[in-house]
This record gives structure tokens, sequence and C-alpha cells, in this order.
């Protein structure tokens, strides 16, 4: 079966001001990375407010729509900005993501990765941050469980900075187990081992900056696949951020983009074992841009090779 890439241009119109790390030239270089990759390329539909209502209540929704300015930008917190195209773009990423599934889980495509943006790890309940305006993984997840009738699902986060957004949402979801990677101390100073979920069902394994890609190789053999083995998901969906790499600005982890490949390559092994392969990788963090288009090529190289 083939792999699906999911992206639209909505996704290039979420602008920031100028100096930004979470900006348009982001996506670019990952899809130019991607373009000579034989992929089955989806245009990444927009989500239904019923979709980002399976993890945000309405007054949200409400709040960013009244927010979104009609031109220039819109500052939400310290990090956070919009612009006109925004919320376009945060809906194309949560459509993308859920169209994943549905093709996943249907048995259209082996795997996907959804090359969109903002990204949305960091959007908890009812409050936008970290560049993130809606929970994407978690929404998707949200999706194959009440949608699709799925008993378990998992979530894997390797990006550098703690997925608060996505185990707010999921805290209370005892058929979602979530699992994060992250340098600590760091932004946004969640992810301690001791938050585990209302259920047991959050695992988060701290890295301290300056470790490297052997360092997370043995966190993820010895921790990582032993617990989803212990879970049996029925799908994985991953938060694939890219900011772990050794040169990216905003962190101190020093990851190679041989790092992300081991790393793609044995998520998608664990899924054969597990789930039939069916897994679902979203775009999240990574600010060096070639760094990023680099580990982010090396990451949908492995999934392709997976779904063969």
């Amino acid at each position: 079966m083939a792999t699906a890439l999911l992206t639209h241009a909505d996704c290039l119109t979420h602008v920031t001001p100028d100096g930004h790390p979470e900006r348009v030239a982001r996506l670019e270089h990952v899809l130019h990375a991607l373009e000579p990759l034989d992929l089955h390329r989806v245009t990444a539909p927009l989500c239904e407010d019923a979709d980002i209502l399976l993890a945000h209540p309405q007054s949200y929704l409400d709040r960013l729509e009244e927010a979104l300015p009609h031109k220039s930008f819109h500052q939400i917190d310290g990090d956070t900005w919009m612009s006109p195209g925004s919320l376009n773009a945060a809906r194309r990423c949560v459509g993308g993501a859920i169209r994943a599934v549905d093709m996943v889980l249907d048995g259209e495509v082996g795997n996907a990765f959804c090359a969109t943006r903002p990204p949305g790890h960091h959007a908890e309940t009812s409050t936008a941050m970290g560049f993130c305006l809606f929970g994407t993984a978690a929404i998707a997840a949200k999706h194959a469980l009440e949608r699709h009738g799925l008993a378990r699902v998992a979530v894997v986060d390797f990006d550098v900075h703690h997925g608060n957004g996505t185990q707010d949402l999921l805290w209370n979801e005892k058929r979602a187990l979530v699992i994060t990677s992250q340098q600590m101390p760091l932004w946004p100073g969640t992810g301690a081992p001791s938050e585990k979920g209302a259920y047991d069902n959050v695992l988060n394994l701290p890295l301290p900056p300056e470790s490297t890609g052997a360092d997370m190789r043995l966190v993820y053999e010895t921790r990582v696949f032993p617990r989803l083995r212990d879970f049996r998901p029925e799908l994985i969906i991953v938060s694939a951020g890219f900011d772990a790499h050794q040169d990216d600005p905003l962190a101190m982890l020093n990851w190679s983009t041989d790092d992300f490949r081991w790393l793609a390559q044995k998520l998608c092994a664990v899924a054969a074992e597990l789930c039939e392969g069916r897994l679902v990788s979203t775009l999240e963090g990574g600010y060096d841009l070639q760094a990023l288009a680099e580990a982010s090529k090396a990451h949908v190289e492995e999934l392709r090779k997976a779904s063969q």
C-alpha cells in the first residue's frame, strides 16, 4: 500500500510576524524535501466545527473566531499569533489528520503524514499557546475512538517541547495512551514523570539538555516500545516534531537526522507488530529549516518503506 501525504496551500496563509520561528518557510521546506518521494498526495480538507468539538468546547472556538484579524496580526500570548488565514490553516490541520485516520483505518493507505501547520500539541482544552490553536493529534485520536469505534489509540510525541495540550485533552481518556519524550527543563515546564493521567494513561519521559540520540534510543527501547506492546493500540498517532535536532535553535538536544530515521523505522515496526501498520503522523515543531527538511524527509521515507 501507499503512504498518504496530506497538505493544503491554506497552511501557508497562517502568517506570523518577521522573525517568528513558526513561519511559512517551515512548511515550504518540508514540502520541497518531500516532492521527489512516491506518495499518495491528498488535499487536506477543512474540518467541521463538530471535529474541533471532539476535544475543545464551543466557547473556545467562539473566542478564536472572534479574535481572528481581518488584516495584520492578533497576538494571543507571547508566542502565539493569528493572521487572517490562521483559522483556515488550523482547520486544514485538523481536517487533514481526520482524513488521514479515515484512510488508514479504511485500508486505503498503509500510513500517512500530515504536512500542515500551525502545530497543535500545545493547545489545551480552552487555551491556545506555543504556536498552537487546535489539538490536532488529540482530535485525531478522539475521532478514531468515537467515530471508528476503536478501543485503544496511542499518541507518541517526540517533539523537543512537552505536548502539554495533548496531555490535557486526553488526560481523562482511558482509551488513549499518551507517550511523550521532551527536553527538561524547557518550556512549557510540564511533562514530569509524576504526570500520569487520570487512568495511568500518560507516560512522560524527560530528557536532559545536551543528551544525544543514543540516549533517546535507549529510552524508546526500554520504556516506549514495551509500554506500547503492553497497551496494544489499534492505531498509533505520532506528533512528529523535529526540534530535538542538534541544529535546532530553540532547544538543546543533540539528535541527528539518522536518529529521526531510526525512530520512524522503529515506530513503524511496532505499528506493524501491533496494529497492522496503522500509523498517522502529523507535523509539529522544527525550526532550523535545513534540519527540518532533512529530518522530515527521512521520517516519511521510513513510513513509505513500511507501507510497501
